[in-house]
């Protein structure tokens, strides 16, 4: 499993909203440039976000985005899987597709490499992050 840039940035981007989350919306432009992505591609992530009910969007002078539900409510794998689809190592662990299954000698590792992945990324909230990111800013402030 290799996750994209997608999935990397719809990440950032949900961290970033929850540590900003003033009640206030947030413009694409603040958005773009703290997490260092061209505003063409946050349109693109940011439009899946909320068409996926993560991120609530206001048009306007003071419109922006903000997130919909509070980050401990977001699980990461949610987020990850929104953005790539799939977080299987195989596609056969998703689809009975593959005429080797009933023989494959590996797919007890696959399927527990998948069963290690997915417990992993569901086990994080978008506030679990934004905490740890925030920690390790004061960290970086007081050196």
């Amino acid at each position: 499993m290799k996750v994209s840039t997608k999935g990397r940035y719809a990440l950032r981007v949900m961290i970033d909203l929850a540590l900003h989350n003033t009640g206030e919306f947030i413009s694409l432009k603040e958005i773009a440039h703290r997490q260092n992505i061209t505003i063409k591609y946050l349109e693109q992530i940011i439009g899946m976000l909320q068409k996926a009910g993560y991120v609530l969007s206001l048009r306007g002078q003071q419109g922006g985005y903000r997130l919909a539900k509070a980050p401990e409510e977001t699980v990461v794998g949610d987020i990850l899987r929104l953005a790539e689809g799939s977080l299987s190592p195989l596609d056969c662990l998703e689809q009975d597709s593959c005429a080797a299954i009933p023989h494959c000698p590996t797919r007890p590792f696959w399927a527990g490499l998948y069963q290690v992945i997915t417990r992993y990324v569901d086990q994080f909230t978008i506030a679990d992050l934004a905490e740890e990111d925030r920690q390790r800013m004061e960290l970086d402030y007081s050196i």
